[in-house]
């Protein structure tokens, strides 16, 4: 079933031309996600006027999935410089005074510093799955759940590993962290994304000092004698100024010398944070899920909840309400890779099309799918993944023999695995804990395709799902809506400005699966848990850098 919201005028909409005199009510979002740089320009309507975007992949190098420093900000110029050109070529416009800037990026990671401001180790993703040991002491420890991917497990692995580097650490960032400092020279960062590193006090908005405590002790017994609150970036909320644009920090961003130093910029924030703005998900009982190379669900909470669970991360939104978190290493790369190959078919037929025909066209397939997926069952695991218990990722494809291998059933059982682990860690909350959900809203571009990954996703959470108009803009549209709102010479909490200013009128589709549908998906499930041990074991069998850095870890 689909229900449309009557509008009358698309948030996200990109604006017919029009005259814009100067640039200095324009604001700026960025947001460093794992696949893609994007770069906006929004007017005080929250219209983007103009986007721009660089394609990266992290890599695996020496044990760890990484992106480079060159990297990072080579690709922070070019998305702007893409940005900036399409402005100029749409409304005449050079961008050089701005209202407000905003740096979002990857949640967690590890990104450690000397005194002397030097990277002391390549930049660690959140990707990285070989912190377990640190995770469960730490968990053990505080009684709360430390997720591997959390930058105080890298930093306590680091530890156990007796890492030469950990004598010279001075300061520990995330990667909006480290964008920010460059550009503003404040080591700062929102709640938010500082929830990742270290669990927060939503009342107090700041580190919880009891765990901070204990984490000392644990940290002193292992021989590091640092206080670990020295080492973290400050923590700031929503509306607050995180400092203004230096003159190094303009340059580092427009080499072409255009942008002039001196706007507000509002605390840095992880994708987690700006998806939840972007979605307009910030009350309790309100949540969105975002899908992209890894997929979370963030579930604002009334209540803490009443048990520890290692699937669940408890964080915040970025006006410090508590929030738990489903997160999944692995969501649409393995989507991607097929789409790639299938593109190579294509291409040596001497077919052209683009990614949108191309997405649009194999996606619809998925309608004429079979009830039983012709037996087909896959795992897109290209890392490890927490919830399932899988140390090492290889992504697995099975069919059973004497059922139907048809494009339809092949598209619908990857999008089904796209979501399957998801689905396992959000049933457990539900199980176990009295939350309440009144709206889910979904983001990321897989549902740039209308409706097919919507209706999936549907049966998954067998809950309604709500996708905004361009709902793939994500991240960095909401981080320009939070560098705005730092601007605000009136006061006004985050939850009004948004319900009342930024989406009084919203454009949006909700999908209600139906219950064979959901059926469907349960089954798929079921099946998908019988067979996890095949995918957890894979990695002891094959060969190959990611098996390599396991043995290698095991032995330090």
């Amino acid at each position: 079933m689909i229900y449309m919201k009557t509008i009358t005028k698309e948030v996200f909409a990109m604006q017919s031309p029009k005259r814009i005199n100067d640039s200095s009510d324009i604001s700026i979002g960025i947001e460093l996600g794992s696949t893609r740089i994007k770069t906006v320009a929004t007017d005080a309507d929250f219209n983007t006027l103009a986007s721009g975007s660089f394609e990266w992949e992290n890599n695996y190098i020496d044990g760890y999935w990484t992106y480079s420093v060159n990297d990072i900000w080579i690709g922070l110029q070019k998305s702007y410089l893409d940005m900036a050109e399409k402005l100029q070529e749409r409304f005449n416009l050079t961008l050089r005074k701005v209202n407000s800037i905003g740096i979002s990026a990857m949640m967690h990671g590890y990104l450690a510093f000397d005194e002397h401001e030097d990277l002391l180790v390549p930049f660690r993703t959140w990707r990285n799955s070989y912190t377990g040991e640190a995770a469960d002491a730490l968990r053990n420890v505080f009684n709360f759940n430390i997720p591997e991917r959390w930058s105080i497990a890298h930093l306590y692995q680091a530890i156990l590993n007796n890492e030469s580097h950990i004598a010279k650490v001075d300061y520990i960032t995330t990667l909006s962290g480290y964008i920010h400092w460059y550009l503003t020279g404040e080591k700062t960062l929102g709640i938010g994304d500082a929830s990742g590193m270290f669990p927060v006090d939503v009342e107090k908005q700041i580190y919880r000092t009891d765990l901070l405590d204990k984490a000392d002790i644990l940290f002193k017994s292992k021989g590091f004698d640092k206080t670990l609150i020295n080492l973290l970036p400050k923590i700031q909320v929503s509306g607050e100024h995180a400092g203004l644009l230096t003159d190094e920090g303009a340059r580092l961003l427009d080499p072409k010398g255009n942008l002039e130093s001196g706007c507000i910029m509002c605390p840095p924030e992880g994708d987690a944070g700006t998806g939840m703005v972007a979605t307009n998900s910030i009350t309790p009982q309100s949540g969105n899920i975002s899908a992209g190379t890894s997929a979370f669900a963030m579930i604002v909470l009334e209540d803490p909840l009443q048990n520890v669970y290692p699937e669940v991360d408890i964080v915040a939104t970025p006006s410090s309400n508590e929030v738990a978190m489903v997160h999944t290493n692995n969501c649409t790369s393995e989507i991607n890779a097929w789409m790639n190959l299938f593109e190579q078919v294509l291409n040596t037929m001497g077919v052209t099309f683009s990614s949108d025909d191309l997405y649009g066209q194999i996606f619809g397939e998925s309608l004429n799918s079979d009830d039983d997926l012709g037996g087909l069952l896959s795992y897109g695991y290209v890392s490890g993944e927490n919830i399932t218990q899988v140390e090492v990722g290889y992504p697995m494809f099975v069919r059973e023999p004497n059922h139907r291998f048809t494009l339809g059933n092949f598209m619908k059982t990857q999008l089904f695995s796209a979501f399957s682990t998801l689905k396992i860690g959000m049933d457990l909350l539900k199980e176990n804990e009295n939350i309440k959900i009144r709206k889910l809203i979904a983001h990321g571009g897989i549902f740039k395709t209308k409706r097919i990954a919507q209706e999936v996703l549907s049966a998954a959470m067998d809950a309604p799902i709500t996708v905004m108009n361009n709902a793939s803009e994500g991240g960095a549209w909401g981080i320009s809506i939070l560098a705005r709102y730092a601007t605000l010479k009136e006061q006004m909490s985050l939850t009004k400005y948004l319900e009342d200013v930024v989406f009084a009128n919203v454009d949006e589709t909700t999908i209600s699966a139906t219950k064979r549908e959901v059926e469907i998906f349960n089954d798929y499930i079921h099946k998908t848990k019988i067979g996890l041990p095949i995918e957890q074991q894979l990695s002891h069998y094959l060969e190959g850098e990611a098996n390599a850095r396991k043995i290698k870890t095991r032995s330090l």
